[in-house]
């Protein structure tokens, strides 16, 4: 089904920056292929549009504010007696009932990535099933319970009152050493280990201190976790003596596990991105622009690369697919 867009005007997510040759990151980042129809929901002809090609379509998805839908005719509700086979999925901040259930809710408040995520994972679950079945559902996909599905081990970490994992960025809250540790030069390396076997080979063949395997301070992991400070200082004194790609090459030899800690200007230039041949170009109003190819696409199969659309680009088109008269 195409995205439902509003006006130029009122597009607001188009226009939260102009990086990507004037034109919004994350739009060009979540629009590549999609098809843009642009209809006004205030308005009786638009909206019966809107209703028609709901009419034909497999899945609505929509996270309007609570209660729109339903105003407009568009709730499950309404909908699955007429269209039994629908796939109605709401996306709301709290979920549709309980008494958060009207709070707005955006990416800084909760996490909506993780939202979509679970959409679409769920999407899919639903077709699958309606394959079976014959029959539609609706899907209530709420912000906050994703998030906190996805925050499980430091909810289990914290069970029945037990302090929660100290706040650690890129560090793990609980394995150590496990996160970025600075060099003599050239970057920082991420480096990472989950036993005690790789405990020992990283001491004796990393860091060239054996002794560290008998430490009582850093006996296992809990306690290195405990003792992360001084640690860290052992660790960077004898990195401090090294340029970021001969730790890597060490840590590489060892079989630990390490990466180098990009920024984007790395990411851009990444030798494995270009080696699995991941970039290709897309289109946009405002001229090409270099892109990501899907991630894990099946093998034999081309992706589809379509552009980015313009606001209601694809308004005649799709009338004329869904054989409306304007």
């Amino acid at each position: 089904m195409p995205a439902c867009g509003e006006s130029s005007a009122r597009d607001f997510n188009r226009g939260h920056d102009q990086r990507a040759k004037g034109l919004c990151s994350h739009f060009v980042w979540t629009n590549r292929s999609k098809e843009s129809l642009a209809l006004d929901l205030k308005e009786p002809k638009d909206l019966d549009v809107l209703k028609q090609i709901v009419a034909k379509a497999d899945v609505l998805v929509q996270n309007l504010a609570p209660g729109a839908t339903e105003r407009m005719g568009l709730g499950y509700e309404a909908l699955k007696n007429r269209h039994p086979g629908l796939i109605v999925c709401d996306i709301s901040g709290y979920g549709s009932t309980g008494p958060y259930s009207a709070k707005k809710a955006y990416d800084l408040l909760i996490q909506d990535i993780a939202a979509g995520t679970t959409a679409f994972n769920n999407i899919l679950a639903a077709i699958i099933q309606r394959g079976k079945t014959g029959r539609g559902c609706r899907l209530d996909v709420s912000m906050l319970e994703c998030m906190a599905e996805w925050m499980s081990f430091p909810l289990y970490y914290a069970t029945d009152g037990a302090p929660p994992p100290t706040m650690s960025g890129a560090e793990h809250a609980s394995i150590y050493p496990y996160g970025p540790f600075d060099t003599g030069g050239g970057g920082t390396v991420m480096l990472g280990m989950q036993n005690e076997r790789e405990w020992g080979i990283f001491c004796r063949n990393v860091l060239q201190k054996p002794e560290l395997v008998e430490d009582e301070r850093f006996a296992n992991t809990a306690v290195r976790s405990k003792n992360r400070k001084e640690l860290r200082s052992i660790i960077e004194d004898v990195f401090g003596s090294y340029e970021a790609e001969e730790v890597l090459g060490k840590l590489q030899t060892a079989g630990i596990a390490n990466a180098k800690l990009n920024d984007m200007a790395g990411l851009w230039a990444h030798p494995q991105l270009k080696a699995r041949d991941r970039w290709t170009e897309v289109s946009t109003p405002n001229g090409v622009i270099p892109a990501l190819k899907p991630a894990g696409a099946a093998e034999g199969y081309d992706v589809r690369m379509d552009p980015i659309p313009a606001v209601g680009e694809h308004n005649e088109s799709i009338f004329e697919e869904f054989a409306i008269e304007r």
